[in-house]
């Protein structure tokens, strides 16, 4: 008896960013509405026979050469599918990162028990699979001991980087939960495994940042600084090695698989001016040319393919309203005068509370809950709306303003009849000031968690 036909809905989200200067290629953020796994998940079983149905189904469809079909694949994909890089020139071994199969270079013909997906060589289901939201990735690694192997390699990962696809991740630190994960895909919030560290570490102030696939929390054990690594892939918690010179309260900015960290202070309470690169592959510290100024509570971010670090304090009162610029192909540093103007008494305030969106800079004002955007051409500043919370009350402390794809996120607190609760708002900035203008979407409500958010790092992988 044959199966009846299978209707596959194309409703692909794409939206297109410009990278940096001399950059031309496009991020191609995946949309809930346009991963196949969630077209899966409403209309067959979670089989695995079915699961594989489906997906060949998929690829043999995107594959077809009519005419309506290859529309298709250059209106969802922003480039025709046959010539996109196959895992023969992409360059990667997959011996390196624990995968092995001999059939992904094949071009003869493949047996169903012998490839990822019946019919179809393991280069092309790679590049199928890679398209496949990271959400239904344990879902996917649960299939057959091939599909955990290459889930666990983290390959589709590199692949997904080589690709341009990006998937944003929330992870918050709360006061009454440890690290939790918020996917906007599924809407779920799930809850990372308890981190090793010490009872220092886990009352101590603490330092996060979102690299690759890793996310890494700074911070202070008995013996010494020591920074944790919780890695994506392996879903588990592990020692990072530390940087050449371990420091606190230091400005810090991700782009793809390296991130940089700046200024901060050493063990002995020394403002310090050095800064060091982080290669999330191959998990080593770099040392990089020394700002011009020494600084500490900073921030720091990428735009434009540069490196900025902006605010701070030289010292224990002097504050600074100076940012500096690192180009990391000449190795430079290039001071910007009053690019951060400071508000009132800065050894009280947070950091620099800033986001980078579409290569535009935004920060929220601790001072006046205000949200403002720095203009490049005449360095200033100008409102563009009100905070949707509280930033004065704790001084800028305990909530998060974070970019998150082309969406500005705000984190914070609320205490209401229920208990308190973390609220994600979200503001579009392309779709400028429709309707009030402090009007901000609510992206997910935590019920339970406390109403300070301790850390925040934003993952796009």
């Amino acid at each position: 008896m044959q199966d009846s036909p299978m209707v596959v809905d194309y409703s692909f989200d794409k939206r297109e960013k410009e990278k940096e200067a001399g950059d031309n290629k496009s991020e191609i953020m995946v949309d809930t509405r346009g991963c196949l796994f969630s077209q899966f998940s409403r209309s067959i079983d979670h089989d695995c026979g079915s699961f594989q149905k489906f997906l060949l189904a998929y690829m043999l469809l995107a594959n077809d050469g009519s005419l309506l079909l290859k529309d298709v694949k250059e209106n969802v994909f922003g480039k025709n599918i046959d010539t996109m890089p196959s895992l023969d020139h992409i360059g990667l071994n997959k011996k390196k990162y624990g995968f092995k199969s001999q059939q992904v270079r094949q071009r003869s013909d493949q047996r169903s028990n012998d490839c990822f997906l019946p019919g179809l060589h393991d280069d092309m289901a790679l590049d199928c699979l890679a398209w496949a939201s990271r959400s239904d990735y344990s879902s996917l690694a649960s299939l057959n001991k091939k599909f955990n192997l290459l889930m666990g390699s983290g390959y589709l990962y590199k692949l997904r980087r080589q690709l341009g696809i990006i998937e944003h991740w929330v992870y918050v630190a709360c006061s009454l939960m440890p690290w939790g994960a918020f996917d906007p895909f599924r809407q779920q919030w799930m809850t990372l495994p308890r981190m090793p560290c010490d009872e220092c570490f886990s009352y101590a102030d603490k330092e996060s940042l979102a690299v690759g696939t890793q996310l890494l929390v700074f911070g202070r054990e008995l013996t010494g600084f020591a920074i944790w690594m919780y890695s994506v892939v392996s879903r588990d918690w592990s020692r990072c090695p530390l940087m050449n010179l371990s420091r606190c309260l230091f400005g810090s900015g991700s782009k793809g698989g390296v991130a940089v960290v700046a200024g901060g202070v050493d063990k002995n309470g020394r403002v310090l001016k050095c800064a060091e690169l982080y290669n999330s592959e191959l998990g080593t510290w770099e040392t990089l040319p020394d700002m011009r100024t020494p600084r500490k509570l900073c921030s720091g971010f990428f735009m434009d393919g540069k490196f900025y670090v902006i605010g701070g304090m030289s010292s224990h009162t002097d504050s600074l309203s100076c940012g500096e610029e690192y180009n990391l192909e000449t190795r430079s540093w290039k001071p910007i005068p009053d690019m951060y103007p400071g508000y009132g008494n800065r050894a009280t305030q947070s950091p620099p509370l800033v986001a980078v969106v579409n290569n535009q800079l935004y920060a929220a004002d601790q001072s006046t809950n205000e949200v403002k955007k720095y203009d490049k051409a005449n360095k200033t500043w100008n409102v563009v709306r009100t905070l949707p919370v509280r930033a004065d009350s704790h001084n800028g402390w305990g909530l998060a303003f974070k970019a998150c794809g082309d969406k500005l996120l705000v984190i914070g607190g609320h205490r209401g009849p229920q208990g308190e609760v973390i609220v994600l708002h979200y503001w579009c900035p392309e779709d400028g000031n429709k309707g009030r203008d402090d009007e901000w979407d609510v992206l997910s409500v935590r019920e339970r968690a406390g109403a300070f958010v301790y850390n925040c790092a934003i993952m796009g992988c």
